[in-house]
């Protein structure tokens, strides 16, 4: 069964980094749509990452910042946010059909999606199923998304489910050229991340 799983997340994988530029996806800019292709690919054969940085939020009632630590294996996720908006630690861990989130001095709560989840309970209509994507630099490949690309044929900005996400910093971690600091702009949600550490894996390989 577990191979089973890691078969289907592989190949899964490599059909979205496969997809080069498809009807869902529109691409301007000054990158070379070979390099994009190529950098594309090998960022979507990564399965498996840590993360340490910061976060801030901006809402109509209520903005802040505090520390991110974010845990990916493969379908399951562990996001941990220290501080922002006064609320303390929150944990958001899950994998497809099941996410629960804890909020520190108020309870756990569950739900089958995490985007569903933090809205009701925190009030943030943040699309956390495409973060997977966009926090590597990749547009989400189930909804269409116009990207432009920078000199280095990687994203400068990307539009996509009502979202603007602009990449302002990329880092060099274990020759993988991953975001270091990104604005996402959606209707009354705005989110800085910058990203102090990287520790991308390939864990299906």
């Amino acid at each position: 069964m577990f191979l089973r799983h890691l078969i289907v997340f592989s190949f899964i994988a490599l059909l979205a980094g496969c997809a080069g530029f498809t009807a869902r996806e529109s691409v301007v800019g000054h990158g070379s749509p070979a390099q994009w292709r190529e950098h594309k690919l090998q960022l979507a054969s990564l399965d498996g990452w840590q993360i340490d940085g910061k976060i801030g939020i901006r809402a109509p009632k209520d903005s802040g910042s505090g520390t991110l630590f974010w845990l990916q294996r493969q379908e399951y996720y562990d996001i941990r946010l220290s501080g922002p908006l006064g609320r303390g630690a929150a944990r958001l861990t899950g994998r497809p059909g099941k996410v629960s989130l804890e909020v520190a001095n108020q309870g756990r709560y569950e739900a089958p999606s995490p985007d569903a989840l933090l809205e009701e309970q925190l009030g943030w209509k943040l699309p956390v199923s495409n973060l997977a994507w966009w926090v590597r630099g990749l547009p989400a490949p189930d909804s269409k998304s116009r990207l432009t690309l920078d000199g280095d044929s990687r994203l400068a900005n990307l539009e996509q489910d009502g979202w603007q996400v602009e990449y302002t910093a990329y880092t060099e971690q274990n020759g993988y050229w991953l975001p270091e600091r990104i604005k996402l702009h959606g209707t009354d949600l705005d989110v800085t991340l910058v990203i102090k550490a990287w520790q991308p894996r390939k864990l299906g390989q």
